[in-house]
C-alpha cells in the first residue's frame, strides 16, 4: 500500500520539474520574452531627523552583566553628561561721560535723581519675597487705590442709570 494520496507528486515528478524549470533558465534569452524594465525607483526624501529607526537594521542587545536564572541582567548605560554651557558673553564697558556731554542731556541733574529716587523706592517696595509678600499681594496693595478712586466717581452714576432702568421696566409692566 501506498501512503501517498493521488494528489501529492512522486519525487520523480518533483525533480523532473525542477530539471525542466533550471533547462529553461539555461535556455538562451532570444527564445524567452524581454521582460519589461522595471520603472527606476523615485528616491524618497531622506527625513529631517537623523534619529529614525530603521527597523529592517539589526540592533546588537548589550551584553548582561549578570544572569539569574533564565533572566539576564542589563545595566542601562550611563547617559552622556551635558556639555557645560558657554561662558556669559563679557558686559560692554560702561560709558564715560563727561561733565559737558552730561549738561547736553534733555534731563537736568535734579529730575534724573528724582526719578532715580522714586524708581529706588519703587524697587525697594517691590523686593520679593518681602516678609512673605507675594506677586499678587503686591498687585493687590496697588490696584486697591486705583479701584477705590474709579469706584468713587464711576459707581454712583452705574447704580443710578441701572435703577432708573428697573424702575421703567417695572412701570411697564404695571400700565400693560
Amino acid at each position: 500500500m501506498s501512503d501517498q494520496s493521488p494528489q501529492e507528486p512522486t519525487m520523480e515528478e518533483i525533480l523532473a520539474s525542477i530539471r525542466r524549470i533550471i533547462s529553461e533558465d539555461d535556455a538562451p534569452a532570444e527564445a524567452a520574452p524581454a521582460p519589461e524594465p522595471e520603472p527606476a525607483p523615485v528616491a524618497e526624501e531622506a527625513p529631517a531627523e537623523d534619529d529614525v529607526l530603521e527597523l529592517t537594521d539589526p540592533i546588537e542587545p548589550p551584553a548582561p552583566v549578570e544572569s539569574m536564572g533564565d533572566i539576564d541582567v542589563y545595566s542601562p548605560e550611563p547617559e552622556p553628561e551635558p556639555a557645560p554651557p558657554p561662558p556669559p558673553p563679557e558686559p560692554a564697558p560702561t560709558p564715560v561721560f563727561s561733565r559737558e556731554e552730561v549738561a547736553d542731556n534733555l534731563v537736568g541733574d535734579h529730575a534724573a535723581g528724582l526719578a532715580a529716587s522714586a524708581f529706588g523706592s519703587l524697587s525697594s517696595a517691590l523686593l520679593m519675597p518681602k516678609d512673605g509678600r507675594t506677586l499678587e499681594d503686591v498687585v493687590r496693595e496697588l490696584l486697591r487705590p486705583l479701584l477705590k478712586e474709579w469706584l468713587d466717581q464711576n459707581l454712583p452714576r452705574i447704580v443710578e442709570a441701572k435703577v432708573e432702568e428697573e424702575v421703567h421696566r417695572i412701570a411697564r409692566g404695571r400700565g400693560v
